[in-house]
């Protein structure tokens, strides 16, 4: 069996911490996305085809050829032209049957066992907000249409999500030839799947452990269920401050207080510091607070969206000495801030 890991796109959803690197390399539980992914799948398939197109390079150079038992080969996308086009760039490296999944959402060995079952598939998951994603409507357990981040309420449409991994064949690739443009002027696997279904029956599996990652503080929720609230302390990290319910990564020297947070490689955090349900880029020295707020807003793409609760979002490679930072605020990367309230994002 092969899987084809659609992981070329540029998320500007999960700035700044993506601004640095693609978003299947950011990491939980102190591994990235992609590389969760390729563990759960290594006793399922034998090759993964994983389609690159924003900073590729990064991609290739932490994956490589090989991830356990499982041959690596890279397929790239030159131009963002969406999920339907990037599926049929890796078509001249399918054999036939395959799973397609996104590479910067995590799913379960078990949810890729399950979704193999049936000739066709399609993962899905109940949630309360639909909207953010593509409705599934069903009978029988079989698809009868995709509706695409509806407006109208969940109620009248349905409380199942598509969570983007299916089970496929090369039969997609025909379809996908014949798709016409969305209104996002991209080419959508969602609307080649939808066609499928016309023909062929494709089973909606139920899921159950499916981390979508569509903002920088998913990043958190997903860290908190991998790591069933104990604390992960990466490699050569020197801790004398305390950590609690979070995850260190590689090389990092840790004097303050660090609650409900991720804390990535090679990042100071000063003595008398605290940092609660914060995300912390690579290479970052910080000294000062990001306290948590409830019901907290912060901006993405000019829209405010509210998070339960959330302290700051920091990208790599920033200096912040003598900072208090309010909740819901983000620092681009390579920013150096000193004796400074920080009341919005700095970019």
């Amino acid at each position: 069996m092969q899987a084809v890991i659609l992981a070329a796109g540029k998320s500007t959803r999960t700035y700044p911490l993506t601004l640095t690197k693609p978003k299947p390399l950011l990491k939980v539980a102190n591994k990235t996305l992609l590389e969760h992914n390729l563990d759960s799948l290594n006793n399922i398939i034998d090759e993964a085809i994983i389609i690159v197109g924003y900073k590729k390079d990064l991609i290739k150079k932490c994956i490589g050829i090989r991830h356990k038992n499982i041959k690596i080969r890279y397929a790239e996308q030159k131009k963002q032209l969406g999920t339907g086009n990037a599926l049929l760039i890796a078509e001249k490296h399918v054999k036939n049957e395959f799973i397609s999944l996104h590479g910067d959402d995590i799913y379960s060995e078990e949810e890729f066992r399950s979704i193999t079952k049936a000739k066709y598939s399609i993962l899905v998951k109940k949630a309360e907000n639909p909207s953010q994603f593509g409705a599934i409507i069903k009978k029988n357990d079989i698809l009868l249409d995709i509706i695409e981040k509806p407006e109208k309420p969940v109620s009248t449409i349905s409380n199942l999500v598509n969570t983007g991994l299916y089970k496929l064949d090369k039969k997609i690739f025909h379809i996908i030839r014949r798709l016409k443009k969305s209104k996002r002027n991209e080419y959508e696997l969602t609307d080649a799947v939808k066609m499928l279904s016309k023909n062929h029956d494709v089973r909606c599996i139920s899921s159950k452990n499916w981390l979508p990652i569509g903002y920088p503080w998913d990043l958190l929720n997903a860290d908190i269920s991998l790591r069933k609230n104990k604390n992960v302390i990466g490699k050569n990290s020197k801790i004398e401050g305390n950590i609690i319910n979070s995850s260190i990564g590689d090389s990092c020297r840790i004097y303050g207080n660090v609650k409900n947070s991720i804390i990535m490689g090679n990042t100071f955090i000063g003595k008398g510091s605290v940092i609660e349900d914060s995300v912390i880029g690579k290479n970052v020295y910080f000294n000062g607070k990001a306290l948590a707020g409830n019901n907290v807003h912060s901006a993405v793409k000019g829209e405010w969206i509210m998070v339960d609760r959330l302290g700051a979002i920091i990208g790599d490679n920033v200096k912040a000495d003598n900072v208090m930072i309010k909740p819901g605020c983000k620092i681009w990367p390579n920013k150096s801030i000193l004796n400074k309230y920080i009341k919005e994002d700095v970019k």
